[in-house]
């Protein structure tokens, strides 16, 4: 070959490199952005659960559904009333309340019991400290 043709290639070989190693470089970089923001996506609800008991603890405010309502419907007023005494003694619930005379419209003898929760958005801030204090964290 002459000098002026092996010029050329190495001109080539040592172009192509770069452009080798500039693209490799592109996507580890596009690897490592990608990998952050799925890292992001994932860790969020729980930075911000952890932001959000964290200012509850300091600011002494309540967070919207810390607290429920539980709802359980009993076949007979006895059994609520065995039931609740068993969730108070476990220290499971601040209170149980016992509503007897209600009457349900169903096919089935409760072959699988109606347990229902509502999240308590807002109330009195004694209420809660009481609850607080009366449930112990589990």
């Amino acid at each position: 070959m002459t000098d002026t043709q092996e010029n050329k290639m190495d001109y080539f070989y040592q172009r192509h490199q770069k452009e080798t190693l500039s693209h490799t470089f592109a996507r580890s970089r596009l690897l490592v952005i990608f990998s952050t923001m799925i890292f992001t996506l994932s860790v969020y609800p729980v930075l911000r659960m952890l932001g959000a008991q964290i200012h509850v603890f300091v600011s002494g405010g309540y967070m919207s559904g810390q607290h429920s309502v539980l709802l359980i419907n009993c076949p007979t007023e006895q059994a609520a009333k065995d039931i609740g005494r068993h969730i108070m003694e476990k220290r499971m619930a601040a209170c149980v309340n016992v509503l007897p005379r209600t009457s349900t419209i169903a096919m089935h003898p409760y072959e699988i019991p109606e347990i229902i929760s509502f999240p308590i958005e807002d109330g009195s801030m004694s209420y809660f400290k009481w609850m607080d204090d009366a449930v112990p964290e589990v």
